[in-house]
C-alpha cells in the first residue's frame, strides 16, 4: 500500500508566462502520485491566463488576483492547500529531477518538519549546510519542504519584501523545529530572480531579520560579517 504524504507544490508569479510554462511542464513530469499543485498568479496581463488553460489538467487550484507581492502569493497559496507537506516552486524555477519527491518520501519523515537539499545553479550545485542558526539562508526556500500545519503556524512576513523566507525559516529553527538536509539536489533555481538581481536589498532585509528574531549575543555573532558584504556589495553597486 502506497501510504506517501501529500506533497503540495505552489508556484507564485506575474507576467512571466515562459517561466510559468517551463515550471508547469516540469510539475506535469513528476512521477509522485500524492500531488497537488496550485498556481498564485498577481493578475497578470501578459497571457498568463492563457497559459493557465492550458495546463487545466494539472492544476487542482489557481487563481488570477492582486496581491501584496511574492510573499503574499506564497501565503494565499499555502492556505489554498490541502497537502501534508509544501514546496514553492516558484515561475522559472523546476524540480531537479522527475523522481525527487519519490526518492524523498521514499522513507517515512514523520520525525521532521523541515526537509531541505542541494540547489542547482546555472551548471553547479549550491551545496545545502547542515541545520544551523546563520547570517543568511544555506538552502533555497525551492529545495525545501515545510510541514503545511507550520506554514499557517508561521506564514511569511510581509513587511520583509526580500528576505520572509529567512525570517521564517530562522524563527523555525529557533523554537527547536526539526530540520532535515538530504544530500542530492531538489530544485533548479531560476538565476533571474530578483533576490539573485539585487543583493544589496537583500542583505540589508537579512540585517532587519536578524536584528528582530535574533538575541543580543546572536546578533553580535551573525551581524558584523554580515555588514562587511552588505557595504562591499553597496560599494561594488550591486
Amino acid at each position: 500500500m502506497d501510504n506517501k504524504p501529500k506533497v503540495t507544490v505552489i508556484t507564485v508569479c506575474r507576467n512571466n508566462k515562459d517561466a510559468l510554462q517551463l515550471t508547469m511542464h516540469n510539475v506535469s513530469t513528476l512521477q509522485y502520485s500524492h500531488l497537488e499543485y496550485i498556481v498564485i498568479d498577481g493578475k497578470s496581463t501578459d497571457g498568463t491566463l492563457e497559459q493557465l488553460e492550458k495546463y487545466q489538467g494539472l492544476l487542482n487550484k489557481w487563481v488570477s488576483e492582486p496581491d501584496n507581492g511574492i510573499y503574499d502569493a506564497m501565503n494565499k497559496g499555502t492556505e489554498m492547500a490541502t497537502g501534508e507537506w509544501v514546496i514553492f516552486m516558484n515561475a522559472g524555477d523546476t524540480f531537479a529531477d522527475t523522481d525527487v519527491l519519490s526518492r524523498i518520501f521514499g522513507e517515512s519523515r514523520q520525525d521532521v518538519d523541515v526537509i531541505y537539499g542541494d540547489v542547482i545553479k546555472g551548471d553547479s550545485i549550491k551545496v545545502a549546510e547542515p541545520p544551523h542558526n546563520a547570517h543568511r539562508m544555506y538552502f533555497c526556500h525551492q529545495s525545501a519542504l515545510v510541514r503545511r500545519k507550520l506554514l499557517l503556524q508561521y506564514p511569511f512576513d510581509t513587511n520583509h519584501r526580500m528576505s520572509a523566507d529567512f525570517k521564517q525559516m530562522k524563527t523555525l529553527f529557533l523554537k527547536g523545529y526539526r530540520f532535515q538536509q538530504l544530500s542530492f539536489p531538489v530544485a533548479r533555481f531560476d538565476l533571474s530572480g530578483v533576490s539573485n538581481t539585487s543583493r544589496s536589498k537583500g542583505l540589508r532585509d537579512n540585517i532587519a531579520v536578524i536584528r528582530e528574531v535574533d538575541n543580543i549575543q546572536n546578533q553580535l555573532r551573525l551581524l558584523p560579517k554580515l555588514y562587511f558584504v552588505y557595504f562591499m556589495c553597496r560599494i561594488r553597486g550591486k
